[in-house]
C-alpha cells in the first residue's frame, strides 16, 4: 500500500512544489497563515490546468470556529458545488454543533452534494467533545478521510491518539498534519500504523520588494509584509523519499 503524502497550498507556486517533490495530493487554501480559508476559483483553475496533482479543496467561509450561521452555510454548499463541478477531486470539510459535537445533519447535506469525492474531515475533529464518536459518525457519514493532530497543536504530541483512531477503525484514513516534518513523519513510521500524512513543507522568503513602508501592517501586526511562505520541494522530497523507503519490519 503507497502511503499518502498530501502538501497543504495556498499558491500556485507552493503547489508546484509539492508536484515536484512528489505529493500524492494537494489541500488547496487560502490563507494558510490563518489556518486556512476557501480558495479562489481562479487560484483552483490554474492549478488544474498547468499541475497534474490531484485536488482536494478546503471549503471554510472565515476564521475562527466551526459553528456557522445559516449563510455561511449557503456559502459552504455553493463552494462544493462550485469546486465540484469545476473538476476537484475531494473537499476538506468540517463542522460541530454548539457542544463539540459535530454536526451531523449538516455534513450529510453536503457529503449527498459531494456524492463521490474524496471528502476529508479537517482539524474541526480536533475540537469536537469526542473523538471516538465523531470518528464513528464520519465513517457512517461516508468520509474518506479525517486530517488530525490528535487534538493537541502538533500531532507528534497527539501521536498516540491518532494511531488509537486507525487502529479502532481501519476503513477510514487517519491522516497527521499540524507541525509535520522529516523527524516527526519519521517517529510517526517507527510507532504507528499511520500511512497518510498532511504538511506545508513551507520555508520563508523574503520579497522583492525594495521599498517597504515602514510601521503599515495590512494583516496580522506579528508578521512582516514582506514574508512569503511557499512549499519547498527538497522538504517534500525528503518526506517522499522517507515514506516510500520504510520498513516497518521489526517495528
Amino acid at each position: 500500500m503507497r502511503r499518502i503524502l498530501e502538501i497543504c497550498a495556498d499558491s500556485f507556486e507552493s503547489a508546484k512544489a509539492a508536484e515536484l517533490g512528489g505529493a500524492d495530493r494537494l489541500e488547496l487554501c487560502g490563507s494558510l497563515l490563518i489556518g486556512g480559508v476557501s480558495p479562489s476559483i481562479e487560484l483552483f483553475n490554474l492549478i488544474k490546468r498547468n499541475i497534474d496533482i490531484k485536488i482536494n479543496v478546503l471549503i471554510r467561509p472565515r476564521f475562527g470556529d466551526f459553528l456557522y450561521t445559516p449563510y455561511e452555510f449557503e456559502i459552504i454548499k455553493n463552494e462544493v458545488r462550485l469546486f465540484k463541478e469545476k473538476g476537484a477531486d475531494g473537499i476538506v470539510i468540517g463542522m460541530l454543533m454548539p457542544d463539540g459535537n459535530l454536526d451531523v445533519k449538516r455534513l450529510k447535506e453536503l457529503k449527498d452534494i459531494a456524492g463521490h469525492m474524496h471528502i476529508t474531515l479537517h482539524r474541526a475533529f480536533d475540537l469536537c467533545s469526542d473523538p471516538f464518536r465523531a470518528l464513528k459518525e464520519a465513517k457512517d457519514l461516508g468520509f474518506s478521510s479525517i486530517l488530525t493532530s490528535g487534538q493537541k497543536n502538533k500531532a507528534i504530541d497527539g501521536m498516540a491518539l491518532i494511531n488509537q483512531l486507525q487502529e479502532e477503525e481501519k476503513d477510514i484514513e487517519i491522516m497527521a498534519g499540524s507541525g509535520m516534518g522529516e523527524a516527526s513523519v519519521k517517529t510517526f513510521l517507527e510507532n504507528t500504523c499511520i500511512n497518510a500524512f498532511h504538511m506545508s513543507g513551507k520555508k520563508t522568503l523574503d520579497s522583492a520588494m525594495v521599498y517597504r513602508k515602514d510601521g503599515v501592517n495590512m494583516g496580522l501586526p506579528l508578521m512582516s509584509e514582506y514574508e512569503l511562505w511557499q512549499t519547498d520541494t527538497a522538504e517534500v522530497q525528503k518526506v517522499r523519499a522517507l515514506i516510500d523507503g520504510f520498513n516497518p519490519k521489526g517495528r
